[in-house]
């Protein structure tokens, strides 16, 4: 099934600066095309870039062991990568993977910090993103920790949705079991039972979301909270 394209505009955070900010930035940005898989960066490595995606997005991933890693977040057009540097440091302190292939903005580490002391624009937007994205990192812990597979799994493909701006996305039992932090069994249990509802279609690494309305009821609460948090900080 082909998928449903939603527009995704531009990067939302520089698309709410004023003109003349928002010139100024984009003077010092270049626009890159990310590839599905591709390592931004991983622990501890120092940050050189900042990146703003448009239609590509960015999975946040926490190594918990040598065989385990759980992913904590992800960034879409709604906003950027490199926060710590908005916080005075210069390292990342998670793998950053690319989930969804497609362009970003990036602009050097320094070239930022320099538009983030002079654009109190540009200030104001990203503390307001930084406060949005540690409250869903903070949701993400609690609905790891208390919530059954498959209401998880339903607010995962909603998210993945969001930043897709697609009802088809590719992605693999594997993948989703590396992602949610559980056993494949758990996934395709989980899959299978959303399929029988008629909510998403799976074939071989390929879904397709059939009801999203379906899909938000089957998920935890967790997704509307983010939601919830995005737009009243943020819209």
């Amino acid at each position: 099934m082909p998928s449903t394209p939603r527009a995704p505009a531009a990067n939302r955070l520089l698309e709410a600066l004023p003109s003349s900010d928002r010139r100024r930035v984009f003077a010092e940005c270049e626009t890159v095309e990310l590839a599905f898989g591709d390592v931004l960066y991983t622990p501890g490595e120092r940050l050189s870039h900042v990146y703003f995606p448009t239609t590509s997005f960015i999975s946040l991933i926490m190594p918990v062991d040598d065989s385990a890693s759980l992913e904590v977040g992800l960034v879409g057009n709604e906003g950027m990568f490199g926060i710590p540097l908005v916080l005075g440091v210069d390292v990342s302190p998670v793998r950053a993977v690319v989930q969804g292939a497609g362009s970003a903005v990036r602009m050097d580490a320094p070239a930022f910090c320099r538009e983030l002391g002079r654009s109190r624009a540009l200030q104001r937007e990203i503390e307001r993103y930084v406060f949005v994205h540690l409250s869903q990192l903070a949701q993400t812990a609690a609905c790891t920790r208390f919530h059954v597979v498959e209401a998880r799994l339903a607010r995962w493909l909603l998210m993945t949705q969001d930043r897709a701006h697609a009802d088809n996305f590719q992605i693999t039992q594997e993948y989703l079991a590396f992602m949610l932090g559980v056993r494949r069994v758990g996934i395709t249990k989980a899959a299978s039972s959303l399929q029988k509802r008629n909510l998403i279609h799976y074939s071989r690494g390929n879904i397709t979301v059939l009801d999203r309305r379906g899909l938000k009821a089957a998920s935890c609460g967790c997704y509307k909270a983010d939601r919830e948090s995005y737009d009243r900080i943020l819209s």
